[in-house]
C-alpha cells in the first residue's frame, strides 16, 4: 500500500487536496477521481499537485474531481500560494506559481491571499444561446479558463445545475465547454454569483476565475471601474481589482481568505 501525504485546504468554499513533490507512477486523473470522491476518498473539488519549477517558486497542476486537468484555478492558486509560504518558500509574502495558463503572481498576508491573473482573453458580449427552448444572452471571457456569464434576476431560484449544464455543453462553446456563472446585480460595484463548474460538473460554493469573469463582464456592462465585490454561495465576499483598457483588462487581481483545514495520509 502506497501512502501519500496531503493537506486539505479551502478557499471561499472551494476545497482542494494539496500534495507536494508527489512521486506516483499511476494515472493522476484516476488518482484525482479517487481522492476527490466525497464518499470513498478525502472529498474535494479538485486535486492540486505542486512541484518544483524552473520558472517560478513552484508549479501547480490542477485536476478536477472528474479527473480532467484544468489550465488554471483561481481559488486553487490562492491555496497553493498559502501552502507554499507555510511549507516550502520564504518569500516575504510573495509567491510565483507556474500554471498551464502562465505565471500567476500572489501576495499572502496572514489568511488573506491575493493573486494576479494573466490578462483575460476572447471577450464576447451578448451571444444568443438557445437554452430550454428560449433564447438567452450569454457573455464569454477567458480568465485562465473559459467562462460563460449570464445576468439574471432572482438568482436564488435559478436551477444552476440544470441550466448550467446545458450552457456548459452547448455547441457554441464546443469542444472545450465553459464554466457557467449566473450573476445578479446588487449595486453599482457589487454582484452575487453562482457557478456551475466544468470538471466538477456541479455547482460549487465559489469559483475564483468565475468571480473574476463575472466582475469583468459586469464592468463592461455598467462601467464599474477598478474594483467589484463578489458575493459567493459560501457567503464569503471576494474582491476583484482590475484596470480597464478600452474593452479589455489588465492587472486583474482576486483577493479572499484561505485556510488549511487538516493534514493526513491517503492510502493508495
Amino acid at each position: 500500500m502506497r501512502k501519500i501525504n496531503f493537506t486539505k485546504m479551502v478557499a471561499s468554499g472551494n476545497d482542494f487536496v494539496v500534495v507536494y513533490g508527489l512521486k506516483y507512477s499511476g494515472s493522476l486523473p484516476d488518482l484525482a477521481k479517487r481522492i476527490c470522491s466525497r464518499k470513498f476518498g478525502i472529498g474535494a473539488d479538485g486535486l492540486l499537485v505542486l512541484q518544483n519549477s524552473r520558472n517560478a517558486d513552484l508549479r501547480m497542476r490542477i485536476f478536477n474531481a472528474d479527473g480532467s486537468q484544468a489550465r488554471m484555478c483561481g481559488n486553487g492558486a490562492r491555496c497553493a500560494a498559502l501552502y507554499a509560504l507555510a511549507q516550502i518558500a520564504d518569500n516575504q509574502g510573495e509567491v510565483r506559481i507556474e500554471t498551464k495558463a502562465g505565471i500567476i503572481e500572489s501576495q499572502v498576508k496572514d489568511s488573506s491571499v491575493k493573486i494576479k491573473f494573466t490578462d483575460p482573453e476572447n471577450i464576447k458580449l451578448d451571444i444568443p444561446v438557445k437554452v430550454a427552448g428560449r433564447m438567452v444572452k450569454v457573455n464569454y471571457i477567458d480568465t485562465g479558463v473559459p467562462h460563460a456569464v449570464v445576468f439574471v434576476q432572482g438568482l436564488a431560484k435559478i436551477d444552476a445545475v440544470a441550466i448550467g449544464r446545458q450552457i456548459r455543453y452547448h455547441q457554441e462553446f464546443a469542444p472545450q465547454g465553459a464554466n457557467v456563472d449566473f450573476v445578479e446585480v446588487l449595486s453599482k460595484d457589487t454582484i452575487r454569483v453562482r457557478t456551475y463548474e466544468r470538471g466538477v460538473e456541479d455547482e460549487t460554493l465559489a469559483c475564483g476565475t468565475g468571480s473574476a469573469a463575472s466582475a469583468l463582464i459586469f464592468s463592461l456592462k455598467t462601467n464599474a471601474l477598478h474594483k467589484v465585490l463578489v458575493h459567493t454561495r459560501s457567503k464569503e465576499i471576494l474582491t476583484i481589482y482590475f484596470a480597464r483598457i478600452f474593452n479589455g483588462f489588465k492587472n486583474v487581481w482576486l483577493e479572499g481568505k484561505v485556510r488549511i483545514v487538516y493534514q493526513g495520509v491517503y492510502n493508495v
